[in-house]
C-alpha cells in the first residue's frame, strides 16, 4: 500500500494513537524509540509496561534518569499464568496507574507496552480502555504495542504497523541478549 502525498490543506496538528503489531520482534523497541525520541526533544513521556516481568529492563533503565515514570505489571508473560485472579488484579492496577498518565496533559506520549495481550485475553474492560484512549489530551500520542491487536484498537488508531515474523534467531536456538533483545 503506498501513502499518498498530503495535501497543502491538511495541517492539523494532534496527539496520534499508534499501535504497532505482529508477530515479529521489535514492537516495544519501536514504542520505546519514539519515547526517547520525544525525550529527546525536550517532551515528557510516560510508560505502562503490560506482561513484562521483574527482569532488567534497558529502556527502562536509560529512561529513569531523564524522568519517564514507569508501571509494570512484573508478573511476567500472562499466557503461561498460574494465577490469573493475581496476573488481572496486577493489570487493573498498571492499567488504573496508566489512566492517570492519559489524563494528563503534560505527558506528550504515553507507551502502553504489550496492551493487546490484556485486551485479547479480557484481563481489561475493552470498553474503558477505548473510551479512556479516545477521551485523552487532545496533544497526547499513545503508542500500543503487542501481537493480535483487537479489530476495535485498530479502528481507533491513526497509524498501524504491523512487524513480520521473516526468520528470528531464537529458531535457531540462539537464546535473547542482554542489550539487544532486552
Amino acid at each position: 500500500m503506498e501513502l499518498e502525498e498530503s495535501s497543502t490543506e491538511s495541517k492539523k496538528s494532534r496527539g496520534l494513537v499508534l499501535v504497532i503489531t505482529g508477530n515479529g520482534k521489535g514492537k516495544s523497541t519501536a514504542g520505546f524509540g519514539v519515547v526517547s525520541r520525544s525525550v529527546g526533544h525536550g517532551y515528557k513521556a510516560a510508560v505502562a509496561q503490560f506482561i513484562k516481568g521483574k527482569w532488567d529492563c534497558g529502556e527502562r533503565n536509560l529512561l529513569v534518569h531523564h524522568d519517564v515514570p514507569f508501571s509494570v505489571m512484573a508478573t511476567g508473560f500472562t499466557w503461561e499464568s498460574k494465577d490469573k485472579i493475581a496476573d488481572m488484579a496486577a493489570a487493573e492496577k498498571v492499567w488504573n496507574e496508566a489512566k492517570e498518565y492519559l489524563t494528563n496533559p503534560s505527558y506528550y506520549v504515553v507507551l502502553l507496552d504489550e496492551l493487546t495481550y490484556m485486551l485479547s485475553l479480557k484481563y481489561l474492560d475493552t470498553k474503558d480502555v477505548l473510551d479512556t484512549i479516545r477521551n485523552r489530551p487532545v496533544e497526547q500520542t499513545v503508542i500500543i504495542t503487542g501481537r493480535d491487536a483487537l479489530p476495535e484498537l485498530i479502528e481507533l488508531a491513526d497509524t498501524v504497523s504491523e512487524i513480520k515474523d521473516v526468520k528470528h534467531a531464537f529458531q535457531k536456538g540462539i537464546i535473547a541478549r542482554k542489550g539487544i533483545d532486552w
